[in-house]
Parts: C-alpha cells; sequence; structure tokens
C-alpha cells in the first residue's frame, strides 16, 4: 500500500514538472515591458535666451540751478510730460536785469573810447607822413588804441556773461521725457550748482531694458555658432521679446541695442541693453521684467519630450530608447534649453531613433521590451495603440 502511494506521488510531481515546464515561455514572454515610443527627426529649431532684468529710462536729466536767487513761478505739473526747452522755474531775476544793464552801458562806453582812440590814430597816422608828429606820438596812439579795444572786447564779455545769468534766472527742461516731483516751492532760496535737483525729468519713450547674463551662457552661444549649429541673418537686428510683472506679454518687441563687455568680478555677469517703443507708457522705469533674446535657430536639433528625460544626482540627464534588437538602451544626452513642453537636444540622439515616453519607469538599461508606437501631444499627454492580445491571452 506504501509503495502504490510512493508511485502516485511521483507521478504528481512529475505532472507538475511538466506543466511548469509548459509555461516557462509563457512567463518568459510576460518578463517583457510594453512601452511607448516615437520616432524623433531632426529639425530647425529656434533658439532664445530667456533673461531677467530692470527697466531703465532712455536718457535722466537732473535740473539744478545755475544762479543764485528766489524761486517765483513754477511752470509745470509735476508727474507730466515736458518737451526739450520748455520752461520749468523762473527765479526772481531783477538784480540779473540790472546786471545787464549795467553792462550794456560798460561796452557803450568803452565802444565810445575805442572810436576816440581810433581817430587819435588815424589822424596822427596822416600828419605822421608829413613829419607833422613824430614817431613816439604815433605810437602812443597806436598803443591807446589797442588799449580801448582790449577794453572793449571786455565789456562785450562782461555783457554776455550778464545775459547768460539773466536766461538761466529761467531753467528750462534739458530734455524732453516724464518729470517727477518738484522739491522746492515758490519763495524758496535756490543756489548755483547746488547738491540737490530741484526735479528729474526720465525719458520713457523709447526707453531700455538692463538684462543680466552669465559669462557661462556668452561662452555656450559663442561654442554654438563657432560649432555651425546656431545660426542668424547678420543683416537683421537681435529682437527681444519682453513679459511683465503679472505674467502677461508686453505687447511690442525691441531690439538689443548693446552689450557691455566687461564681466562683473564678483558677479561674472554683464548687461545686455534692449530698447523698446513704449508710446503707452507700460515699462516705468525700476519695474522688473523677464525677457526671451532671439539668438537664432539650431540646425539639425531635436525636440524631446520633457517627460522623457530623467537627470540623475550628478544633473546630467538621459534618455531609454529602444535598441534594434528591442531592449532598452540608456543614453546621456545635451540640452540647449526648453521650447514649449520639450528639451532642445543637441547631441545624445540621431534621427530615426525610437525614444521611449511612456513605461520606461518599469525599465532599466537592458531591459526587453515591447515597443508600441505612441503620439505625444503639445500638452505631454502620450496616446498610444496597445498591441493586440493573441489567441492564448484572450483565452486566459
Amino acid at each position: 500500500m506504501r509503495l502504490v502511494k510512493q508511485i502516485g506521488l511521483l507521478a504528481a510531481l512529475s505532472a507538475l514538472a511538466a506543466c511548469s515546464a509548459e509555461q516557462a515561455p509563457g512567463t518568459a514572454a510576460s518578463e517583457k515591458v510594453e512601452v511607448g515610443y516615437i520616432v524623433v527627426q531632426p529639425e530647425a529649431v529656434p533658439q532664445t535666451l530667456d533673461l531677467r532684468g530692470r527697466v531703465v529710462p532712455l536718457a535722466t536729466a537732473e535740473v539744478r540751478p545755475q544762479v543764485n536767487g528766489i524761486v517765483r513761478r513754477i511752470a509745470f505739473a509735476e508727474g507730466r510730460e515736458v518737451a526739450a526747452g520748455d520752461v520749468l522755474y523762473e527765479i526772481d531775476d531783477a538784480k540779473f536785469r540790472a546786471a545787464y544793464a549795467a553792462a550794456n552801458a560798460a561796452l557803450s562806453k568803452a565802444s565810445a573810447a575805442t572810436a576816440s582812440a581810433q581817430t587819435t590814430y588815424d589822424r596822427n597816422k596822416a600828419l605822421a607822413q608829413t613829419n607833422a608828429v613824430s614817431e613816439q606820438a604815433l605810437e602812443d596812439a597806436q598803443s591807446s588804441l589797442l588799449q580801448a579795444q582790449a577794453s572793449e572786447e571786455a565789456a562785450k564779455a562782461d555783457l554776455e556773461t550778464a545775459r547768460i545769468n539773466l536766461d538761466n534766472a529761467t531753467i528750462r527742461a534739458p530734455i524732453g521725457g516724464m518729470i517727477g516731483v518738484s522739491t522746492v516751492s515758490v519763495g524758496a532760496l535756490v543756489t548755483e550748482n547746488q547738491t540737490d535737483a530741484l526735479a528729474t525729468i526720465r525719458q520713457i519713450d523709447p526707453i531700455h531694458v538692463d538684462l543680466v547674463d552669465t559669462s557661462a551662457n556668452l561662452l555656450r552661444v559663442r561654442d554654438e555658432i563657432d560649432a555651425g549649429r546656431l545660426s542668424r541673418d547678420r543683416g537683421t537686428p537681435t529682437t527681444v521679446a519682453l513679459t511683465l510683472e503679472n505674467g502677461k506679454p508686453y505687447g511690442e518687441k525691441g531690439e538689443v541695442s548693446l552689450a557691455d563687455m566687461v564681466i562683473g568680478e564678483t558677479t561674472g555677469t554683464f548687461i545686455v541693453r534692449a530698447t523698446f517703443p513704449n508710446t503707452q507708457r507700460v515699462l516705468v522705469p525700476g519695474m522688473f521684467v523677464s525677457a526671451s533674446i532671439d539668438l537664432g535657430t539650431l540646425s539639425d536639433a531635436f525636440l524631446i519630450p520633457q517627460r522623457a528625460v530623467t537627470r540623475g544626482d550628478d544633473g546630467k540627464a538621459t534618455v531609454y530608447v529602444v535598441s534594434a534588437d528591442d531592449k532598452a538602451e540608456q543614453r546621456e544626452i545635451v540640452t540647449e534649453g526648453t521650447s514649449a513642453n520639450d528639451w532642445i537636444v543637441t547631441d545624445g540622439v540621431k534621427e530615426g531613433d525610437r525614444l521611449i515616453v511612456d513605461g520606461f519607469q518599469k525599465i532599466s538599461d537592458g531591459t526587453d521590451v515591447t515597443p508600441v508606437e505612441a503620439t505625444i501631444d503639445d500638452n505631454g499627454v502620450v496616446g498610444q495603440e496597445l498591441a493586440p492580445q493573441t489567441g492564448t491571452e484572450a483565452g486566459q
């Protein structure tokens, strides 16, 4: 009886082994991970540089008096626009008018003295030709004439100084722009070239935006140009688009007007200045903005969905592609910024690669995969058709 039980146990174990052997292929097949992929193709990708910056006036003029006196009148409205040459302040000019009148009288006296000296010299010169007067008398007459002419020139200079002081009693706008708050009121005493400005004028149309860039970015862009990957038409200006502090785009584009080629010793940065039209006065000096500079076009670059890119602890970016024998292959890539929901990749992938965009969370380098072609929309959402089930899998 015991022998019969042993034979039955052996038969059961044999049957179980045979069943396991039959299921082994199915188990191996189930170890493959289904992944979605897209085929990457090179394309020309616009390259931009995103920077932060601050709005600064096109020009700034601090208005200061050039003469001493009492402010008699303020002729502008604070916070409004003024044109170059507009009257801003009037200083009591009574003493300057008196000084001008005195200088004018002094000039008339000097002119009369010159005329008299000229007459005396002309007469002595004629008489000297007939030896009616001595050479000494002629020389004295000539000396008196020269002194009278010099006095007349000095009187003219004094008159011009008096005229300038009289004109400076009326303070005018040196430039056009928006004028700020007046720091003095009517009746205030002001002094020549005082430290405190009476008011400040800022030109804001057009207006500048000073952007801060790093020397590392400068070198990277130059490397791209030298390598022939970044190209642009040298005949066209470099355009800049702005985003305001509230996240809305600024309505008009500007142009890069200069780049300061001196790198800050402590910050490692330099200034890129762009100029924008500002007819609606949206941009105000001191405002922070974000800017996107059009650097040109990257030729033969790849747009890789951000969901397909991972970064290690060392910061290096990697992706998975499907190899020729349907295995997951991990590759390190080089990125050059972003475009919408994609990374711009210049190295690490090639034309026709099957880039894994879905299911890569379950794989590692060398994993056997079942690739399924997928699509991915502008929002980074993957759509794919799963592989059809076999008859055996459907029965299970």
